[in-house]
């Protein structure tokens, strides 16, 4: 048996506090009522994963959204090997899962690399980003724990996108 097989199958309300759980495999793991109380998830894979009652703090690395909850922000995301500036609106949907990859259903394009008004979609070629224009993902997955599922992938630093 896998040794995430065996964590799968001990992590039911149990104490799992200060755990490295890093890129963990943990799809459809019931975790429900675990102490993830400092446990590190970075990077975990936690889709189909149950987390009903599971008790978090501060020290849980991995769980929190890596975007902001409210309001409107600067966002970056790489397309044909270009950078796209993205204005993530005040009413977007907005998540992430365990890594720095969030996704929203809507953004305002800002900018483009290299001065281009507009560019296709590395996953789907027929949704385009055009400069000064709203786009919107109406098929958005709300499960933060699907992190490839659609919406409009993200990071909060140009820097990480560039890197993706």
């Amino acid at each position: 048996m896998k040794l995430n097989e065996i964590k799968k199958q001990i992590l039911l309300n149990a104490g799992i506090t200060e755990e490295d759980l890093r890129s963990a495999d943990l799809r459809g793991a019931n975790l429900r009522s675990a102490d993830l109380s400092g446990a590190n998830l970075s990077g975990a894979d936690l889709s189909r994963a149950n987390l009903s009652g599971a008790k978090i703090s501060s020290l849980t690395c991995g769980i929190t959204l890596n975007c902001p909850e409210e309001g409107a922000f600067i966002a970056f995301k790489k397309c044909k090997g270009k950078i796209v500036k993205l204005l993530i609106t005040e009413d977007a949907s907005r998540l992430s899962a365990t890594t720095y990859k969030c996704r929203a259903n809507k953004a305002k394009v800002l900018e483009i690399e290299g001065g281009l008004s507009e560019i296709r979609s590395d996953y789907d070629s027929n949704f385009i980003y055009k400069v000064g224009e709203i786009v919107e993902v109406h098929d958005f997955d709300e499960n933060r724990w699907n992190e490839c599922s659609s919406g409009i992938h993200f990071f909060m630093s140009k820097e990480m996108a560039k890197q993706y």
